[in-house]
């Protein structure tokens, strides 16, 4: 049997071989050298899917890039959290649309006193953007503008064209960021132009084989004005205007009713982001079909979905437009 003080002596000796073994192991540091390498980063902050998928592939692993709205949510309903406002107020860049079309994010954007840039990426891409009315509201409501009053279509990415544009001011502003980056944000702003104007091409090319009498467009909201101009098609109608904001009164699901069976458009199409319950009774009232695929009008597919970069977005919308108006759909073949 041990006495107390060859016990006491064998247990201080224990924890003195504890500490020493301890002392010469390092914790491991792969964790913590991946979240150093990517504290040492600049915080780059955009608005919607669109915006976040150009900049991931300008930037790559070269910024932290923080998404406020995620891919198959509305930006224009979207309320902003508590995260959205400590990641803007973090940030080296805020990229965000512009002309109202993150009306919320505008907001929290502007009432912020970082002094990072703040870029509207769409007004800078498009000075001269298309205009229209934002909504059919009731007597009884009130809005900051007169029903009459012309406002921005902040929908620019649907002309492919366009979508060079934005790709070039991300860019620029990834370059004032991170100057001996320059090179790489250089190369992939050609990769992604040359992509971009192939596939303006491509769009062009499928569009011709829709019969010209049914290349009539009508969708849930006024988001493909941009679409319609590029690419040689007409615009019949829409439910709601350029936001999604306030849903459409009686009167106005009746008048477009009217408007389809005057113009006889075979197909009308529900938006990704919308619950096409109400195109649905619009299309039954109409005796016409609603399509099969959705249009990703205000932002990307989630990941994994056929739509879940900006170019393959340009291309699903494509195809289901062409098919949905009796056109014969090829796919894309990048050269």
């Amino acid at each position: 049997m041990l006495s107390p003080f060859t016990l006491r002596s064998k247990l201080i000796a224990c924890a003195l071989m504890m500490g020493l073994v301890s002392c010469a192991t390092p914790e491991p540091q792969g964790s913590n050298a991946a979240t150093e390498k990517e504290d040492n980063l600049p915080l780059v902050v955009a608005t919607s899917s669109i915006l976040c998928d150009l900049t991931q592939q300008l930037a790559q692993e070269t910024i932290q890039l923080k998404c406020l709205v995620g891919a198959g949510v509305d930006p224009h309903v979207y309320q902003p959290t508590p995260e959205d406002r400590q990641a803007i107020d973090a940030a080296q860049l805020i990229l965000y649309g512009g002309y109202n079309f993150d009306a919320s994010l505008i907001k929290l954007i502007k009432a912020s006193n970082n002094s990072a840039p703040k870029i509207a990426v769409h007004e800078q891409a498009v000075p001269n953007p298309l205009m229209g009315k934002e909504h059919d509201h009731g007597e009884e409501e009130e809005h900051s503008h007169k029903a009459s009053e012309k406002v921005a279509d902040p929908h620019i990415w649907h002309d492919a064209k366009n979508g060079i544009k934005m790709v070039e001011v991300i860019a620029q502003q990834l370059k004032n960021l991170q100057p001996n980056q320059s090179k790489k944000y250089q190369n992939n702003q050609e990769k992604i132009a040359t992509e971009l104007t192939l596939i303006d091409r491509w769009i062009k090319e499928q569009i011709t084989t829709i019969p010209a009498e049914k290349r009539k467009l009508v969708t849930t909201h006024d988001a493909l004005g941009y679409y319609v101009n590029a690419y040689d098609l007409e615009f019949e109608g829409a439910l709601e205007g350029f936001s999604t904001e306030e849903s459409p009164t009686a009167a106005r699901v009746s008048e477009l009713v009217k408007e389809i069976k005057k113009t006889k458009v075979p197909t009308i199409f529900a938006e990704s982001s919308i619950n096409p319950k109400l195109m649905t009774t619009v299309a039954k009232e109409a005796n016409v079909k609603v399509s099969e695929a959705n249009l990703y009008t205000d932002g990307l597919g989630e990941s994994g979905t056929r739509a879940d970069t900006y170019q393959k977005m340009l291309i699903e919308n494509t195809q289901t437009i062409v098919t949905g108006l009796g056109g014969n759909y090829q796919s894309f073949q990048p050269n």
